[in-house]
């Protein structure tokens, strides 16, 4: 008898520890009220979970009975921890959820660049942003500049201009790196003569964001930003003190080291920012000349903060930048004695200051004063020629900014551009000299017409010393009627002051290029807008997909073409036509699990029309692919792999380039919060221009340079430690 008892007491014993339990869970926004989509929920102890889908609801299967704690977790909202006993009473079968949004969890994705108190999500215009752990990784591949962090986004290509010097600019869908503007913190500091080795002389590790508009962005940045702009966001001081190392090696002998200080104390917070970048000359094709050159470069970046009160911020701030580069014939470049060598030579000198004033006066009125003075020096020495010259230039701004209770946003402001340019060489007859001021007026409004809808506009007015007004309005539209469901509609005026400064005339190094004529000169003037379309949806269970498209238009009058002469000058001139872009921009992102997967498509057809005849621009990629795919555990590791596909390009000579892939595999082992190293292959396909065409014609000491359309420093390893104390 007593053994049959234990034996109904071991059988009701097994059941119970073989119960299986489901919960059901949804979760909501606790202001909206509405579902959210992509809330992670696990089961810590037993290491189960899932993901919300469309609806908000979550749904957890084969629980054990037992008590255990419930963990909900989503980007911008403060994280949720709950207990449950198993199995739950039946009145709580579907537990309900409110998430509250958190200031301090949204810092990385508020957005700087539209001046705006509003996120990501709710801001008309259309913004990308690239920060945390994708700013991380994409740093850890060139820790030396920001090439790989731009060229690897949907619809913009970093366009190398150099073939032995790796001089490049920025392109956005297509056009020409001139219409890009490029921002520090706001500041313009890589403009003109300062653009053409930007790309090269600014290292990621300080940089908090990456924020990119794409299309014309003139009523707060001025008429310069056609194609877009790009703002590199630095981080600023924190409660926590951040003291951070980074040192990287690469198998083209390269070496980049970095180091990081910020604190915040009671009245005044300080960042320190020191970086030295060392490359050595290499020739994977071994064809005598240099793919990657000879480098030097030593940058340095305090800054001071000083609050003088809860409302009152004072910012002063300077960027040095010292860098001899050097590239062309190997023998040469490593030090032999070489008979009539070819080399381009670059040594740069860049100093700027940037000064920043904040006040609030309460929570809706806000004022702000910025200035920056840059100071560049830059010397271009190849065989037979040098040019040389200083750039002086400052910017200055004021604003004022109204944020009503309704939601109502207002930016009043003004600022002024001065450029100044002087060409040192003794030929007064084809100095290069360049000099104007802006002015410029801007008002800009964003008006939540109801929870669904919210409407933005601008308007801008420069007073150019050269070249008269200019009226640049501009308007976009956000409708949201669901939280899976975005749409944006944006469009509006720009133009781009003419200048010596383009990828053009880098690429024969400004040698007998003749000056710009004001007088028989107009402003190349721009018209364009952007429709975008966002969705995000659960598929499947623990499957969460984004899917945007846009679709994009910019029309340039009047474009600035540089043309070689029968006397064998380069002259700027104005041909009657324009130059147009239009195209689709892809992205799809899927999450599961621990794995992510990022797949863009980018589209862009660029014409010129000039005297009646249509032609494809050169040196654009119609189609273009992005793959990146993702293996993550949080806090742990990562290892990725990317893959990158350009179509046939036009080339200025008015043949066709080939098609190519680049693919790599990086990774990274993180040992806690403080210490990781990371390994990376890049174009492991070793994927080089040189390998399916040619680069330059000519000899070896007289090379004819051909179009630079693919990589030329194939497959290069690189890795390093990050050391965070």
């Amino acid at each position: 008898m007593k053994f049959k008892i234990l034996m109904v007491l071991f059988l009701f014993g097994m059941v119970s520890a073989f119960a299986q339990n489901t919960l059901d869970v949804s979760v909501k926004d606790s202001h909206s009220n509405e579902p959210l989509i992509g809330v992670t929920a696990i089961l810590e102890s037993l290491e189960i979970g899932a993901i919300s889908d469309e609806n908000g609801n979550i749904q957890i299967e084969n629980i054990p009975n037992g008590t255990f704690t419930l963990q909900l977790s989503y980007i911008g909202y403060a994280p949720i921890k709950k207990s449950l006993t198993f199995p739950l009473g039946q009145s709580s079968q579907i537990l309900t959820f409110e998430m509250v949004p958190q200031t301090e969890e949204m810092e990385e994705v508020t957005l700087v660049s539209t001046r705006s108190t509003r996120t990501i999500e709710d801001i008309p215009t259309r913004v990308e942003v690239i920060a945390g752990e994708e700013l991380s990784e994409k740093g850890n591949m060139k820790p030396g500049d920001i090439r790989m962090l731009l060229n690897e986004s949907t619809g913009i290509r970093t366009q190398q201009t150099s073939a032995t010097s790796y001089n490049s600019s920025i392109r956005i869908q297509g056009l020409d790196g001139k219409y890009t503007q490029l921002l520090r913190d706001g500041f313009p500091l890589y403009s003109g003569f300062a653009s053409g080795l930007s790309l090269m002389q600014i290292a990621p590790l300080d940089l908090k964001q990456v924020e990119v508009i794409k299309g014309s962005s003139s009523t707060l940045y001025g008429g310069g930003a056609i194609a877009g702009l790009v703002n590199l966001i630095s981080k600023t001081p924190e409660d926590e003190p951040e003291l951070s190392f980074m040192a990287n090696a690469t198998s083209a002998l390269g070496l980049d080291l970095s180091g990081f200080y910020s604190q915040k104390f009671d009245k005044v917070g300080t960042t320190v920012f020191a970086s030295y970048n060392l490359g050595t000359p290499y020739d994977p094709a071994d064809i005598g000349l240099t793919a990657i050159p000879e480098f030097d470069r030593v940058t340095l970046n305090p800054k001071l903060y000083w609050y003088l009160d809860e409302k009152t911020e004072l910012m002063l701030g300077v960027n040095a930048i010292w860098e001899d580069r050097l590239g062309g014939n190997m023998d040469y470049v490593k030090g032999d004695e070489v008979v009539n060598p070819y080399f381009e030579s670059n040594e740069t000198e860049r100093l700027s200051t940037q000064l920043g004033f904040k006040h609030s006066f309460n929570e809706q009125n806000r004022l702000e004063l910025k200035n920056s003075f840059s100071f560049y020096d830059r010397t271009i020495q190849v065989p037979d020629f040098t040019f040389s010259g200083y750039q002086r230039s400052s910017f200055s701004e004021l604003n004022y900014a109204n944020n009503s209770e309704s939601g109502l946003e207002w930016v009043f402001g003004a600022n002024l551009w001065t450029e100044y340019f002087n060409d040192t060489r003794g030929d007064e007859s084809q100095a290069l000299d360049q000099s104007y001021q802006i002015l410029g007026l801007f008002a800009q409004n964003v008006w939540p017409i109801d929870e669904t809808l919210s409407l933005e506009t601008g308007f801008r007015a420069d007073f150019h010393s050269d070249y008269g007004a200019m009226a640049l309005p501009r308007l976009s539209v956000l409708f949201e009627p669901s939280q899976s469901l975005t749409f944006r509609l944006g469009g509006g005026m720009g133009y781009k002051t003419p200048t010596v400064f383009t990828e053009d005339a880098e690429r024969v190094q400004f040698r007998n290029v003749l000056p710009i004529d004001v007088d028989q000169t107009d402003l190349e003037r721009s018209i364009g807008g952007n429709f975008d379309v966002n969705y995000k949806w659960t598929p499947f269970p623990g499957v969460v997909m984004t899917l945007n498209t846009l679709l994009f238009y910019t029309k340039i009058d009047d474009p600035m073409v540089l043309e070689l002469t029968d006397s064998g000058y380069y002259t700027f001139l104005q041909p009657d036509g324009y130059v147009d872009t239009r195209g689709a921009e892809v992205n799809l992102k899927v999450k599961y699990g621990d794995f992510k997967l990022f797949t863009g498509y980018t589209h862009a057809n660029v014409k010129q029309h000039q005297n009646g005849t249509v032609a494809d621009f050169p040196l654009v990629a119609k189609h273009r692919l992005n793959n990146v795919l993702m293996y993550e555990k949080e806090e742990k590791f990562w290892v990725g792999l990317e893959a990158y596909y350009y179509s046939p390009q036009k080339l200025s000579t008015g043949e066709t380039g080939q098609s190519y892939w680049i693919m790599g595999l990086m990774s990274e082992k993180k040992f806690g919060d403080k210490f990781s190293i990371f390994l990376n292959f890049e174009n492991f396909l070793d994927t080089r221009q040189t390998r399916f065409d040619q680069i330059y014609t000519g000899s070896l000491n007289d090379p004819q340079f051909t179009d630079i359309y693919a990589p030329v420093d194939g497959f290069v390893v690189n890795g390093g430690v990050k050391i965070k104390l």
